[in-house]
């Protein structure tokens, strides 16, 4: 190593140090895929790390433990006055002085350790049986004094390196995501799957997502960053490849919430002459793979179907958690016009009902349900349902010393056919909610939210066990068409109609295609999601390989304009041009490892991730426009409009 100095011309000071270092290969390693056996005799070996804590014993002896570069195990160093054979005179000195955290080369004698210490709770593990007679250390670089780096220190997020330095949780998620994707591409790569990179710099479509949109400098022109590879795969499908993959990055300029990221990885995949049987077949021999040899745990082979008919009646989601109970069932047929109106504002409503049964303290204990559900609804996650236009929820806490068992407000007929549907015991929640009577559309109703919320808050006050297991499932037949809406600006077209998976998606029969001019809104889809614990792994979908079904679909269907039409003509020609059938699916690779490894949110796997700002605090990104950038790429700022914050 040596140390260049810079100095001030004019005043003589040193302006910094500079270390200039070769240093020699490690003969051991600490990570912890490599033993550390004891040597036979003696054995000089190199190591790589961090220093770790030091404990001194006297000004002449001290122990310091060396951490390997993966920081999972760490050996104890120990230096003393005396010099060595073969030893620098100077290494007591130097390893005294230096900080913990500064990454060093040890040279020293292997030999078996005396006396083993016990085991503490730190993440790092402790090598017991061997240690280390300073020979000589090497300081790879300097660790400041004004960063202070203890075992209780909290990095935020603008320090993200550090905060991944120090969390071993962190870097096991990154371990484990790499793992999987090995493992997913080997077993593609079995299955015949080809690895085919897509372009990021594509053209704006409107697929349904906002997008991202990159200027050029040639004036009026820009590039779109990909929503998904989509057309491009169905492209590959015209192109003669029969079964593609890629881990690709896609980007949508959306809202941001734990599981979403304005960038994110998903593995996405195509097969022709296929449908959705074979697409769901090999889905399902994917995920079965990663949880057998990642978390040693068995999957059903085939995985149970739902409609998104029945998911949305029976759970108020199209992505349910079935891990519990707690099942919607219509009523309105039960009650008395008059506690109708008293629910709802609604003409002919529809009034559905679940129950809410603890099962971690006494069941016939109405007074903790009361006192539950009273909480609930004044704490700021149950004022909302309570605030909901289509009137709030009725709830009834089941009391066998009330009138009717507390459903008095019920009539008596009333009350008697509620508890006969709904099998209520004493000491449950009964909870009614109104909606408009019309076909589903979202993605949840306003009961299905409030049965998750009311679940999540029993679990964490411990009135409820919390479901355990993973419990997968594919939610089938979604509507082709929903109407549009302002949270999702859909294709642009004129018809009030939005394409509820993307524009490319075959109606499911013959049936279906008759229907499209007739009544769109009643058109299923060969749509299928992949929904595990609640949480939708994936979607994807039977592709439309017929140009004139493309083309009728945006343009009579959709009513799209000719332009916007126009923005799909490579598409159209590929499928022209004797496309095969065809189809697909994407898995949102974030969420998926987020759910195997039990993370609240996709930032826990993420190594640089995005705050719900769509921030990244440590690199300071976006940036701002400089008068240059500006000019280069022909913008301006439009006089009025402010800035989305």
């Amino acid at each position: 190593m040596k140390i260049f100095r810079i100095f001030c011309v004019s005043c003589g000071n040193t302006l910094i140090h500079i270390l200039v270092t070769s240093f020699p290969a490690e003969t051991r390693s600490l990570t912890s895929s490599e033993p550390i056996t004891p040597p036979d005799g003696e054995e000089v070996v190199v190591l790589h790390g961090y220093l770790g804590s030091i404990a001194s014993l006297s000004k002449k002896l001290i122990f310091v433990q060396l951490i390997g570069k993966d920081r999972t195990r760490s050996i104890q160093i120990v230096s003393s006055a005396r010099t060595l054979k073969d030893g620098d005179a100077s290494a007591h000195e130097i390893i005294k002085k230096l900080p913990m955290h500064t990454p060093v080369v040890v040279r020293g004698l292997l030999r078996e350790r005396e006396q083993q210490p016990k085991q503490d709770s730190s993440e790092i593990e402790k090598i017991k049986h061997v240690e280390v007679d300073l020979l000589s250390i090497q300081p790879l670089n300097e660790f400041p004094s004004d960063i202070v780096a203890t075992a209780d220190t909290v990095f935020g997020p603008e320090q993200r390196h550090l905060q991944l330095r120090s969390e071993a949780e962190l870097r096991k998620a990154l371990s484990f995501r790499s793992k999987v994707g090995l493992t997913l591409r080997s077993k593609l790569d079995e299955l015949g799957f080809v690895d085919i990179e897509t372009p990021l710099l594509f053209k704006s479509t409107p697929e349904g997502a906002r997008e991202f949109i990159v200027p050029t400098r040639r004036k009026g022109f820009a590039y779109a960053l990909p929503q998904s590879p989509q057309q491009f795969k169905q492209i590959l499908m015209g192109s003669g490849i029969p079964k593609y993959y890629q881990f690709a990055r896609c980007f949508r300029d959306e809202d941001l919430r734990a599981d979403r990221q304005p960038e994110f990885t998903q593995l996405d995949l195509e097969m022709s002459f296929a449908g959705a049987e074979q697409v769901m077949s090999t889905i399902e021999d994917l995920i079965c793979s990663i949880w057998s040899q990642h978390l040693n745990i068995r999957l059903p082979k085939v995985f149970p179907r739902i409609s998104y008919e029945e998911a949305m009646s029976q759970y108020g989601s199209d992505k349910p958690d079935t891990r519990f109970d707690m099942m919607l069932s219509r009523i309105d047929y039960l009650l008395p016009g008059d506690l109708i109106a008293k629910i709802t504002s609604l003409h002919d409503p529809i009034i559905e009902a679940f129950v809410l049964r603890f099962d971690s303290v006494p069941s016939n204990e109405p007074h903790i349900t009361r006192n539950f559900i009273g909480s609930f609804l004044d704490s700021p996650g149950g004022t909302s349902f309570m605030a909901n236009p289509d009137g709030g929820p009725g709830v009834f806490v089941i009391d066998s010393q009330q009138p009717l068992q507390g459903l008095q407000a019920l009539g008596f007929e009333a009350a008697e056919h509620v508890n006969d549907e709904c099998q209520i015991e004493d000491g449950d929640l009964l909870v009614l909610q109104a909606r408009v009577n019309r076909p589903f559309s979202a993605g949840s109703t306003a009961l299905g939210n409030l049965r998750l919320a009311l679940h999540a808050a029993a679990v964490r006050q411990g009135y409820i066990k919390p479901p355990t297991g993973f419990d997968p499932l594919w939610i089938t037949d979604f509507p082709l068409f929903s109407p549009t809406s302002d949270v999702e600006p859909g294709q642009g077209g004129s018809a009030g109609l939005a394409a509820t998976h993307h524009p490319f998606t075959s109606p499911k029969t013959a049936a279906d295609v008759d229907m499209l001019l007739l009544d769109p809104t009643r058109v299923i889809g060969d749509h299928y999601d992949l929904v595990v614990n609640g949480v939708e792994l994936g979607g994807g979908s039977r592709r439309i390989h017929n140009a004139q079904l493309q083309a009728l679909i945006m343009r009579d269907v959709l009513k799209m304009s000719s332009e916007r039409l126009a923005d799909f003509s490579h598409l159209l020609e590929v499928l022209r041009a004797g496309c095969p059938p065809h189809a697909g699916i994407a898995l949102g690779f974030d969420r998926l490892i987020a759910l195997m490894l039990g993370k609240s949110s996709v930032r826990d796997v993420i190594a640089f991730p995005k705050t719900g700002k769509g921030e990244d605090p440590l690199v300071k990104s976006p940036g701002p426009l400089s008068e240059g950038n500006l000019n280069t790429y022909h913008l301006q700022y439009s006089p009025g409009v402010e800035s989305i914050t």
